[in-house]
């Protein structure tokens, strides 16, 4: 079939392999905004329907495997995607799915968030979903973003703090991704400075090389957090998609969750824990001080 019209302008193009947030504030639909937010254009795969809201979790829905395949090949074999970045696969069975259908498509760049609990504390993944992703997907991974939770899920045992980053990321790291950004942010709130730990592959006179880098910033005091892990993973996608080299898409999704967390504070959204604000750039949400009320 013949394009009608010839396409002059390139945007970024990231797909989404998620869960579906009926509340809006992560999963699939944090995606999108951010990817939005940050000029690309956003699209979806749909692995699971959760009912939820920023009180919790209430019920979950897998979708079929043939349904999940059947939208990865109807995107990618027409649209195709520059990045595609996963996160909720609640089922050694769907991650299988995925891994296989991104094989057959070629896909190249991933960025995987190894979404295994809701912030809530439901359980979105066990471990025979967690053995799978490091199985099947780790391998295809560019970057992988677990927070402190998931990368002890992932590893069989606790990472306490940033003393254990090091060792945690190169041991992840030892399991096939490329890269791991292992995130401080569900450290206890007593922590007011987050140190998120990046540890990559890269090639240095034919020899491959292994470096690091850690991103310390303060700690946005706000309980407006829902979704900032889906969030990260989806800014460093979009921004690896336009060009970015890996460091500097990390440090640019960083600010950009810090200031949707500042801007989120000034939020009422839900009766418990509402999501970051991903549109700040375009609707600010700063109150006004009196004068200007005045």
């Amino acid at each position: 079939m013949e394009t009608l019209l010839p396409t002059s302008v390139q945007i970024p193009k990231v797909l989404t392999i998620a869960g579906s947030d009926s509340g809006g504030g992560a999963g699939l639909q944090a995606d999108l905004k951010v990817i939005t937010a940050l000029g690309g254009y956003g699209m979806s795969v749909i692995t699971a329907i959760t009912a939820q809201n920023t009180l919790g979790v209430t019920r979950i829905q897998d979708v079929e495997l043939d349904v999940v395949e059947a939208q990865m090949d109807a995107v990618l074999s027409d649209i195709g995607a520059d990045i595609v970045k996963i996160g909720m696969l609640a089922s050694p069975e769907i991650v299988q799915t995925v891994a296989k259908t991104l094989r057959k498509h070629g896909i190249k760049k991933v960025v995987l968030d190894p979404v295994l609990r809701a912030t809530s504390g439901a359980s979105l993944g066990g471990d025979d979903t967690a053995q799978a992703i490091i199985r099947d997907l780790f391998p295809l991974a560019l970057l992988v973003t677990p927070n402190l939770d998931e990368a002890s899920l992932l590893l069989g045992r606790d990472i306490v703090g940033p003393d254990d980053f090091k060792l945690a990321a190169q041991e992840l790291l030892d399991m096939g991704p490329q890269a791991v950004l292992i995130k401080g942010g569900h450290l206890d709130a007593t922590h007011t400075q987050i140190t998120d730990y990046l540890m990559w592959r890269t090639i240095e006179d034919g020899l491959e090389v292994v470096q690091s880098k850690e991103f310390k910033h303060y700690r946005v005091n706000t309980p407006n957090t829902h979704g900032t892990g889906c969030s990260l993973a989806s800014a460093i996608a979009t921004y690896l998609a336009g060009g970015h080299d890996l460091p500097h898409a990390v440090a640019k999704a960083i600010a950009y969750v810090e200031a949707g967390l500042e801007a989120g504070r000034f939020l009422s959204i839900g009766e418990g824990p509402g999501p970051l604000w991903h549109m700040h750039d375009f609707y600010p949400t700063a109150l006004l001080d009196e004068k200007e009320k005045g």
